[in-house]
């Protein structure tokens, strides 16, 4: 609910910017100024959020109907000027060709930003991917490194899901992910970064965490996780490690190292106890 009020939050701003165009347009138009270029900006803002937040769900029409309200704001701006003596027959022309225009722009630019957002998200949980997770991991240790604030890193690997997929289908393995990552969205925050990174391997960059913070959220975690599989009927739950760290002393790989070691650690423990 929360995305999509920002999201139509964000399409209201769009439409707004249009209509300031149009005026601005109007208005120094009598000083033989056009600023008619500006016009593809709002269509083009639109086709990059419809791609963005459409993608791999109903594709959403907000772009084609921000291009339409571009050209008819443009078509009316410019009639407006000379009034009524604007020939009907020029303002409908003007109207269609803008709208053809601008439709087909948003469209290419929403084709371009799925193709990229794509190439960055997990195919089967739309989870960010390998290559989006390093990116952020990055940019939150220079963002730790200027702050002087802690982040956490969770790596997550789902016990017995091998017993899972040769017991119940690989199907239910894929059901079984999505439930988690689902999971792990509904305790996470906006600012966090979830990724899936291997088979059934999973991890969350925690900005703005210390460890007690972070190990509060490993038990909330496993508590809602394990809920859920129960839910399923499903003998599996997680094993998860955790590492917290300022700046940059140490790379990526070493703390996804050190969070799986830890992780494993913890699933060696389990598996000694039963």
């Amino acid at each position: 609910m929360k995305m999509e009020i920002r999201l139509l939050l964000r399409f209201t701003l769009v439409i707004g910017e249009i209509l300031l165009i149009a005026y601005l347009d109007y208005v120094k138009a009598k000083d033989y100024i056009s600023l008619d270029v500006l016009y593809c900006l709002p269509v083009v803002q639109a086709a990059r959020l419809g791609a963005i937040h459409a993608m791999r769900r109903t594709d959403s029409q907000a772009p084609t109907i921000v291009a339409i309200f571009t050209a008819v704001a443009w078509s009316t701006a410019e009639a407006a000027i000379i009034w009524p003596v604007f020939p009907l027959y020029a303002f409908a022309l003007n109207l269609f060709t803008r709208g053809v225009t601008f439709t087909v722009i948003g469209r290419v630019v929403a084709k371009l930003w799925k193709e990229r957002e794509q190439g960055r998200k997990d195919a089967l949980t739309d989870l960010a991917n390998r290559f989006e997770f390093f990116e952020k991991f990055e940019i939150e240790q220079s963002r730790s490194e200027r702050s002087g604030n802690p982040y956490s890193l969770l790596y997550i690997d789902i016990d017995r899901f091998k017993l899972l997929n040769d017991k119940y289908g690989h199907h239910i393995g894929d059901e079984a992910l999505k439930i988690l990552a689902n999971t792990l969205r509904q305790n996470s925050r906006v600012v966090d970064t979830i990724a899936r990174i291997g088979g059934d391997e999973f991890v969350l960059l925690v900005p703005e965490t210390d460890e007690p913070s972070c190990a509060m959220l490993v038990n909330r975690i496993k508590q809602a996780s394990e809920n859920n599989f129960k839910k399923q009927g499903w003998p599996i739950d997680l094993s998860i490690g955790q590492v917290t760290e300022t700046g940059k002393m140490r790379s990526v790989d070493e703390l996804l190292r050190e969070a799986d070691a830890k992780m494993y650690s913890v699933k060696s423990k389990k598996e000694q106890s039963t």
